[in-house]
């Protein structure tokens, strides 16, 4: 009998494409899923507009933002208390192959200290185009590297272990969640994923990257793009929070290091944007560094 596979999308004022990935994961091969949208605080019609197109699967709904991390466990909490073995955490603006779950679940069985599995994730817009191919914690810069076919040709089309995971579609096993718990939502957004990532491997487990298994990602759709006042602060900040909570990753002598050239390098940026006009990005930087 196939794994219960609970399925977690968070829905932020983006209902169409909620719907539109929904009815993606509707057309897979894999059988035993369920799926649970998180409908997030949203200030639009979502709700009413889920409920209306989608009210076969269970709803959500939460009166405020929770952000990504909170929005996500309370689709964790419930897929938990009703049985799952797996939980994938997906972003709602995505669309996947009919494999994709299917070829993370064989992964999965092809070694049981396997935690937690991705998933090769392209670009919507231009689906031939890797935009993740698994990554690593780098413990130097306090940050998580991805590769793309360009940066890893040799090996990014090849399963393999890594030691950060992409929150876009993170497939969680229960032990793991038993043993490593919920996300970290005091990170609201960003971070939250490499975070996870950090604590799981330093629970013992393996993660795997499976590059058989492909969706289709709308990049920064919801946060207003890569580099929004909203990325930037949030970014900042909790590049700060990760590098204070992970502090003994690294020497005492690395850590001065990092702590000097990374204020620097935001210096400048909120200086760069000074000049370009882009005051509001300047000032994200800023409170971002001392938030």
């Amino acid at each position: 009998m196939e794994s219960l596979v609970y399925i977690v999308l968070v829905n932020y004022n983006s209902w169409e494409d909620t719907i539109e990935c929904v009815n993606s994961l509707e057309t897979i091969f894999y059988n035993n899923y369920k799926i649970i949208i998180v409908e997030n605080g949203s200030t639009n019609n979502s709700y009413e507009m889920l409920n209306d197109k989608i009210s076969n699967h269970k709803i959500i709904k939460s009166d405020k933002n929770l952000g990504f991390a909170g929005g996500n466990n309370l689709g964790i909490r419930y897929a938990m208390e009703n049985g799952a073995d797996y939980v994938l955490l997906l972003n709602n603006d995505t669309t996947v192959e009919r494999d994709f779950l299917s070829k993370m679940i064989e992964c999965f069985k092809s070694n049981n200290k396997i935690g937690v599995v991705g998933c090769q994730i392209n670009y919507y817009d231009n689906p031939k185009q890797i935009s993740h191919g698994g990554g690593d914690i780098d413990w130097n810069n306090f940050k998580s590297v991805t590769y793309d076919v360009d940066l890893f040709q040799p090996t990014v089309c090849q399963s393999r272990e890594v030691t950060f995971m992409s929150g876009c579609c993170m497939l969680i096993s229960k032990k793991v969640l038993d043993i490593v718990g919920l996300l970290d939502d005091s990170y609201f957004m960003y971070y939250e994923d490499t975070d996870y990532s950090a604590r799981v491997n330093d629970a013992g487990f393996i993660m795997m990257h499976e590059p058989k298994s492909v969706i289709y990602h709308k990049i920064s759709k919801s946060s207003g793009g890569d580099l929004s006042p909203f990325v930037l602060f949030w970014s900042t900040k909790n590049r700060r929070k990760f590098k204070n909570k992970f502090a003994y990753k690294v020497s005492s002598v690395k850590m001065i290091k990092f702590n000097i050239t990374h204020f620097i390098t935001r210096i400048i940026r909120i200086f760069i944007y000074l000049v370009k006009g882009e005051k509001e990005k300047s000032k994200a930087i800023w409170k971002g560094l001392f938030a």
